[in-house]
């Protein structure tokens, strides 16, 4: 990868992501945009990957698995009360120098697949809205599904800062977000009947093993304490659930034709991914939507994205072979709030 290029990928990561967000982070960026010997190593991450996530992911994994390095004072994740961010590069680039080896063979062999299970907060009111206008119940296939977290949204509870609990009320995996703008949703809807749960990926995480678990926690920036709490509340979650998913390795957008043959004629079929197309080459993006649009010929499909052209989430209906296309939400990346869209089930039913 060009220097120059990588170089301000880490300029923009700065201060576009991690600015109000992780300070650390946003620190280490800005002085690896201007240091060639770590650009140098970050170049080592696989083609489409968000290499400053990656970079700072194979770091942190690296900590918590015990590497001994005065760089874990730093990190909030390992320390109760961090090291002040500003003295923190000088040790990370040491650490990432004395561990090379290994940190290059987590840029060439992992990938960034953080499935940050609180963006369910968004997909638990889009889920009831879909099977209202499809009138069937839901089988959902996820693209980049990592460990599957966001296809069990049904067996998780929901609050929206107005006191009352939505969702599986004796759930484990409390879920809290706020929505902004004037159109609510309408949350209190019976939860949708899900017939069948596809994860496809690349690379699947099963985080009932630790090094999988350990890889995704690494993920977390060190600062999100909520997230990892959520994290750990999500993986207990899926122990006791992984049954009822059923994973695919390999790729997706070239799964999905023979996939859709085993799924009930009587369920509507369901498309969804977040935070996944934006590491898909723009080919791969064009054979999805074409795949997409094959299988609505003959099937009620709902595709529910973003990243596909901009940060929103999408929602692309084909009902009786009709599509529609609607703006379904804003949304905060890591799910703390989402901006709602969509007009009702029943009025977008008319239209």
């Amino acid at each position: 990868m060009d220097l120059k290029f990588l170089s301000n990928r880490f300029k923009a990561f700065a201060e576009k992501e991690c600015k109000g967000s992780s300070p650390l982070y946003e620190q280490l960026s800005k002085e690896i945009a201007g240091d060639p010997e770590l650009l140098e190593l970050s170049s080592h991450a696989r083609k489409g990957q968000p290499v400053p996530n990656l970079l700072f992911g194979a770091v942190h994994y690296l900590l918590l698995k015990g590497a001994n390095h005065q760089l874990g004072g730093f990190y909030a994740s390992i320390e109760q009360a961090p090291r002040p961010v500003e003295a923190a590069f000088t040790h990370f680039k040491h650490f990432c120098l004395q561990n090379r080896t290994q940190i290059i063979e987590l840029l060439e062999t992992r990938l960034v697949q953080t499935n940050e299970v609180r963006r369910c907060a968004y997909l638990f009111p889009l889920f009831n809205y879909i099977h209202e206008l499809a009138a069937r119940p839901l089988a959902l296939i996820e693209i980049g599904t990592s460990a599957g977290f966001q296809l069990l949204w049904d067996h998780y509870s929901y609050t929206y800062g107005d006191g009352i609990v939505y969702g599986s009320k004796g759930a484990e995996v409390k879920i809290h977000a706020g929505v902004k703008g004037d159109v609510q949703p309408v949350f209190n809807k019976p939860i949708a009947p899900v017939t069948d749960r596809y994860g496809l990926d690349l690379q699947i995480n099963d985080v009932t093993k630790d090094e999988d678990s350990q890889w995704m926690k690494a993920l977390i920036w060190p600062e999100h304490r909520d997230r990892r709490e959520l994290f750990e509340e999500a993986v207990q979650c899926m122990k006791a659930n992984r049954g009822k998913i059923s994973f695919i390795e390999g790729d997706g957008v070239e799964i999905l034709p023979e996939l859709i043959g085993r799924i009930p004629r009587g369920s509507a079929i369901v498309m969804f991914h977040t935070h996944v197309a934006n590491q898909m080459p723009p080919e791969a993006k064009l054979k999805l939507l074409e795949n997409i649009e094959r299988i609505a010929k003959s099937r009620d499909v709902f595709h529910l994205y973003n990243n596909m052209d901009d940060g929103n989430l999408h929602l692309d209906s084909f009902i009786g072979g009709q599509k529609r296309h609607q703006l379904a939400a804003i949304t905060d990346g890591h799910g703390r709030w989402f901006e709602w869209k969509l007009e009702s089930a029943a009025e977008a039913g008319k239209n």
